[in-house]
């Protein structure tokens, strides 16, 4: 007996016991699971996915198919594979002309910033992005900042090298503390005649955003960008592309060669930036090279939607070939990063035979490369190297692959450059440049987001809305990319029910029973049936299905009277409906955001679970006798709210849905840097959908719903948002239904004074009305309030 379920319930609810003789739903067999049945469906689910992240990692290969008869052949292979990642970091925005960069700071602070007899220091600041709205076209919003190494004698090479994110390019140039001298690979590299840029990278300092969630610079930036189709890490590389332009327009005869050098988040840029952008001769990559597939731990702002179904480390290395490849296998920086509103977050440094593993197929594809061609690729790791990164023997390795000139290891450096500019305090110019860096790629972010209806129309451009028939055959397209590439889809069949069931509940007007149906591997689903006593025999009635919001549980849509949710499974039951509570997997804090954490680099999504249980719910459903299969509907309240535009979306068998305590301009709600109701400013890390601003806001979801019945239950003061905005999203939906495909009498929405609840009284009505074809009752059990 499950009395923890039970625990408060009201005085008329009396506990049968298993034994007690009861009807049991058809096809079921006992349930005798004890304990918490939600905790065990969110561990089933996580075990699940560690699983679908292991399968990944063994059918990667046959997404490639290196050609290695040539190597124009080989590099025509990897071009697919390099538009697919660009678009999965975000390279979607046309960098501005290629502009060299100009000296940083006022216009009357000198130009050199330090120098020494070997070079010379400049801050700089480049041009890269141009505002996204056409009229600003010619304006930039985000621009470059860091440092330029120029050697006083000759140059042999370009090169951009990559701090990590707690670095500064003075600390890797030398110019302030924090860095060994071991380790200041800018300042060493430019002893050896390399002219050096050094951008400046979105450091990890933690704070409270809008007073709420504690946030690293990186997640408050990649938030939004996320929602948008932009990745922090896809604009940090095209800073770096923008200096690569800078390079291509000021080259020599013969040209200089260009590397690219980076140490822990500068390490991974490298790498991908190497991956995307073939003008990189060669690539050192220290400190972040290693297994991905436990990437869901890694800081948010590296979280890559379906990246693992494709990109292992040893497949981004492999896209680097034929140019030049050196991993030296030093320490990551490690991070750990506690939650308090922030996603949680550990950078460990792998074990070294991971990482040598990973490197194996990289240098067997260049051996076989080497094979067909007079250019020899050299991929080169680097082990057991101690405590410094990008170490002077590093550094001769890399110059050697990227010019040819063998360069020894050890060297006497030049005393350190010194300071020249007067008045300048580094440390706060340091300290403003990274928020003006901050603040420039979040109003870009802002700016894409005014942008995206005007996306999201082209988008839909092909929707046809001449006839029901010609909106539903043309509404089947964007269903299609919206379970595949928005929600994401496991290609799994499901399992047989396997239901199990047991009386619960009992009270004068319905019985509950608990119910469990396998879905996945380790995937079921569980909910509360409650049907009616007084169904006779024979009888079909419609079924709403109850959707509990946040940290719910099924017991809370019907026993205790709960101030968001007034029973209103159980005063449906008592109007005459069946009604299904589900347990959804959003429950339990961390351990279920985690999970979306383990999806998305899958390219799925919670809902890519949660979708599929409630498609085996319905398809049990139907299978009952007293179940009126072609009337079954949809209610869901606050993250309930959030299931009911996705799941009737997509899962079709739903004859209506109800969006009660969530409906909202939906991508402003994940974007906004400026209202109070921003999930940006929020826990809620998991929240954010990939590229969900260019595709599917609300209005557009409900246009997968309809021409199905779907109505929004709105408080005035409830918190999620605004009326203006709820308004405002709204009307597209009405406009769909009522002007475009005159079926205006299947959609509604009811306002009413209170909060973040269940009202019970317009969604009563309109459930009567499309389920029973008949008045709603008016006694007083429709009165929630």
């Amino acid at each position: 007996m499950n009395f923890r379920l039970c625990t408060g319930v009201c005085y008329w609810v009396v506990l049968f016991s298993l034994n007690a003789q009861a009807q049991i739903p058809t096809g079921t067999q006992p349930l005798n699971i004890e304990g918490d049945l939600a905790s065990q469906m969110v561990d089933g689910i996580d075990r699940f996915l560690l699983k679908q992240i292991e399968q990944v990692k063994a059918e990667r290969a046959k997404h490639w198919n290196y050609d290695t008869t040539s190597l124009e052949s080989y590099v025509g292979s990897i071009q697919p594979h390099r538009h697919r990642l660009g678009v999965l970091l975000g390279l979607r925005d046309q960098r501005v002309e290629p502009q060299a960069p100009y000296a940083a700071g006022r216009w009357d602070d000198p130009k050199v910033l330090a120098e020494c007899d070997a070079y010379r220091v400049y801050r700089i600041r480049w041009p890269v992005l141009a505002d996204p709205a056409p009229a600003n076209a010619n304006l930039t919003s985000i621009h470059g900042e860091g440092l330029l190494l120029v050697p006083t004698q000759k140059i042999i090479a370009n090169v951009i090298a990559l701090p990590d994110a707690n670095q500064t390019p003075e600390q890797i140039a030398g110019l302030v503390a924090g860095v060994p001298p071991g380790a200041q690979f800018a300042k060493h590299l430019a002893e050896r005649g390399c002219r050096v840029v050094v951008p400046m990278l979105i450091n990890r300092e933690r704070t409270k955003r809008n007073g709420r969630a504690n946030l690293t610079n990186r997640e408050y930036l990649y938030r939004p960008a996320f929602e948008l189709g932009r990745q922090l890490i896809g604009y940090e590389i095209q800073k770096t592309q923008a200096i690569l332009d800078w390079f291509e327009i000021t080259s020599t005869s013969p040209e200089l060669p260009t590397g690219v050098i980076g140490y822990g988040e500068g390490g991974w840029l490298a790498l991908y930036g190497a991956a995307v952008d073939t003008r990189i001769d060669a690539v050192c990559v220290s400190g972040a090279f290693g297994p991905r597939e436990e990437c869901w731990q890694e800081p948010l702002d590296r979280n890559l939607f379906g990246v693992l179904k494709e990109f292992g480390a040893a497949e981004l290395a492999a896209m680097v070939l034929p140019r030049n490849l050196i991993v030296e296998a030093s320490h990551w920086p490690e991070v750990e990063l506690n939650g308090d509103g922030g996603g949680p977050a550990t950078l460990r440094t792998p074990a070294q035979q991971a990482v040598r593993d990973e490197l194996a197929l990289v240098q067997r594809l260049a051996t076989k490369l080497n094979s067909v061609s007079k250019e020899h690729a050299q991929v080169t790791g680097l082990f057991d190297v101690g405590d410094l990164f990008c170490s002077r023997e590093t550094l001769a390795v890399f110059l050697s692959n990227l010019t040819g000139i063998n360069v020894a290891p050890e060297f006497e450096s030049p005393a350190p450059a010194t300071q020249v500019a007067k008045g300048i305090d580094l440390n706060e110019y340091i300290q403003s440049r990274q928020q003006r860096q901050v603040e420039e790629i979040d109003r870009h972010n802002q700016a894409l987001y005014r942008e995206s209806a005007h996306v999201r129309k082209e988008f839909f451009k092909k929707l046809e809305t001449s006839s029901l028939q010609t909106f539903e055959q043309s509404a089947e397209t964007y269903r299609k990319i919206f379970a595949e590439e928005v929600v994401g889809k496991f290609e799994l069949p499901l399992l047989p029910f396997n239901a199990r069931s047991r009386k619960t509940w009992e009270t004068e007007t319905w019985t509950g029973y608990e119910v469990l149906l396998d879905v996945f591997p380790d995937v079921f689903a569980y909910g509360v049936l409650l049907v009616p006593n007084d169904l006779k025999p024979g009888e079909k009635r419609p079924v709403v299905v109850c959707q509990h919001g946040l940290e719910g549980r099924p017991t809370d849509t019907f026993l205790n009277n709960h101030p968001a949710y007034h029973d209103f499974a159980a005063k449906l039951c008592e109007q005459g409906f069946i009604t299904f509570a589900p347990q959804n997997c959003y429950i339990f804090e961390d351990r279920f955001r985690t999970l979306q954490r383990k999806a998305n680099p899958l390219g799925k999504t919670l809902f890519s679970v949660i979708v599929p249980q409630h498609q085996q719910l319905v398809n049990w459903l139907k299978t009952q006798p007293y179940v009126d299969a072609e009337k079954i509907a949809f209610y869901g309240l606050s993250y309930g709210g959030k299931s009911a535009m996705r799941i009737p979306a997509l899962v079709t068998d739903y004859c209506l849905s109800i969006c009660s305590a969530d409906f909202n301009e939906w991508v402003y709600k994940n974007v906004s840097t400026r209202d109070n109701f921003s999930y940006v400013w929020t826990g809620e890390y998991e929240i954010f959908e990939w590229d969900l601003g260019s595709r599917f806001n609300y209005a557009e979801m409900a246009t997968l719903i309809c021409p199905r019945p779907f109505m929004v239950e709105r408080g005035h003061f409830d918190g999620v948002g605004t009326d203006e905005w709820v308004a405002f999203e709204y009307a597209k939906v009405r406009n769909l239904y009522a002007a475009q495909l005159g079926i205006g009498e299947r959609t509604e929405i009811e306002w009413f004074v209170g909060p973040h609840t269940i009202n019970g009284q317009g969604t009563f009505r309109f459930l009567n009305k499309h389920l029973k074809q008949e008045p709603a009752s008016t006694n007083n059990n429709n009165d929630l309030k």
